[in-house]
């Protein structure tokens, strides 16, 4: 029997991706290989509920995993260990003020479950370029001068696609993706996409969303009013503490 390959992507940025819906199950999720990283092709693919994910010399493969991992805004889980420590804590947090030192820190962070990392130069220009456009945020934590933790993503309307987090100091990412969430659920935003799963965001939090609810809440979410441009006014500078919640 011929297994069935992924789809091959024309060379035009704004050559449509097959519905997410036909992905493989086996590799898990993988829909089209090609292309580029085009911001129109990375909206676009974004906006379908599809990511690029590959290692630096492979070609573009792009993915729609089923089911998909997601956080509620509302549901970010800290312990309450650490929200103890975090009340006496003095970082601070901001949004869009680092985001190249975020990203090169994610693609730095060693990862026990994989070798070298996806986010190659390729990949930091692009979402880059995306950041300049308005589309990719990151939140920053800082211990005074010293970036010890973040996040980066892709929003579209009101969904956020997050792409990695790091941390630089015990519980950074922690912060980082608990600010996001504060931050998102304050607005009305109601998921952040977490790609997939995990045993760290199992723990956090994430939950399974069967890619159908996933892909509805996605078509939904990019056609409503978001926030257009940096985050950095809107956030402000604020002490993480503030994150602690109950």
């Amino acid at each position: 029997m011929t297994r069935p390959l992924p789809w091959r992507l024309a060379d035009t940025p704004d050559s449509p991706f097959p519905p997410a819906e036909t992905a493989l199950r086996r590799p898990d999720g993988l829909l089209a290989v090609g292309g580029d990283l085009h911001p129109l092709r990375l909206l676009n693919a974004y906006a379908g509920g599809i990511f690029p994910w590959f290692s630096e010399g492979e070609p573009i493969l792009w993915w729609s995993p089923d089911p998909r991992v997601v956080f509620d805004t509302d549901g970010v889980h800290l312990s309450a260990r650490f929200r103890r420590q975090l009340r006496s804590s003095h970082w601070e947090v901001t949004a869009d003020t680092a985001f190249s030192q975020v990203m090169h820190a994610c693609a730095a962070a060693p990862r026990p479950d994989q070798d070298g990392t996806w986010i190659s130069p390729a990949m930091i220009d692009a979402y880059r370029h995306l950041h300049d456009l308005g589309f990719a945020h990151s939140i920053e934590v800082w211990d005074r001068q010293t970036l010890v933790g973040g996040i980066y993503g892709v929003a579209i309307g009101t969904m956020f696609f997050g792409e990695s987090m790091f941390s630089g100091a015990s519980g950074g990412s922690k912060v980082a993706l608990a600010a996001l969430a504060a931050t998102l659920h304050g607005w009305g935003w109601q998921l952040i996409d977490a790609q997939v799963e995990n045993p760290h965001l199992l723990r956090m939090g994430a939950r399974q969303l069967p890619r159908a609810d996933f892909l509805e809440h996605v078509r939904q979410a990019v056609r409503q009013d978001g926030r257009d441009g940096a985050w950095t006014q809107a956030l402000g500078r604020v002490p993480a503490r503030c994150f602690a919640g109950g």
